[in-house]
């Protein structure tokens, strides 16, 4: 069964009263830059710390990566790898979709289209479905299956679904300073 993410919001009315504001499917954003995978923007908070109180705020989901102090709920859906397609059409045109329906996605990729990638940010994911291997630095790779944590400091790292089925990972991105 493929999981659908779906996003419930609770919050509290002008009068303080809690209730539910939002209840509805995350819709996936597609990018011809990497076909099989899709993204579902959640939710996020401004840059600069989260607040809560009575109202609902509007969420913040763009830019994909948030600025220190500001968080993001992205779900990340990967086909395998030995089913998705090379991306087609011209690498300049697939780089402006990015940009335009995912701003700031491409900025943490290496030139030369390794699969590698640092954020500033400090990032929760969990796997949900399917199996993913998580690459490092040095080039080994740790198998992330269904109810694994994995804790990322703003590390490099790339994400590769050598399996069968695809995989789906939360994240939730907080962002910080580098201290680096």
């Amino acid at each position: 069964m493929t999981l659908q993410p779906r996003l419930v919001v609770a919050a509290r009315t002008e009068d303080g009263t809690s209730v539910v504001a939002a209840d509805h499917p995350v819709p996936a954003v597609a990018v011809g830059a990497w076909p099989g995978s899709r993204f579902h923007l959640a939710w996020g908070s401004e840059d600069g710390g989260a607040r809560v109180g009575n109202g609902t705020p509007e969420p913040v989901t763009l830019p994909f990566f948030p600025g220190p102090g500001g968080t993001r709920l992205i779900y990340a859906r990967y086909e395998p790898q030995s089913t998705t397609p090379a991306p087609v059409g011209d690498p300049e045109a697939l780089a402006a979709e990015v940009e335009e329906r995912l701003p700031g996605l491409m900025d943490v990729f290496e030139p030369g289209g390794s699969p590698l990638h640092a954020t500033d940010t400090l990032d929760y994911g969990i796997c949900l479905q399917g199996e993913l291997h998580l690459e490092l630095d040095d080039g080994k790779e740790t198998l992330i299956t269904p109810g694994t944590c994995v804790v990322q400091l703003g590390t490099r790292h790339a994400w590769h679904n050598r399996g069968t089925e695809p995989a789906l990972m939360c994240f939730v991105g907080i962002g910080a300073d580098r201290d680096d």
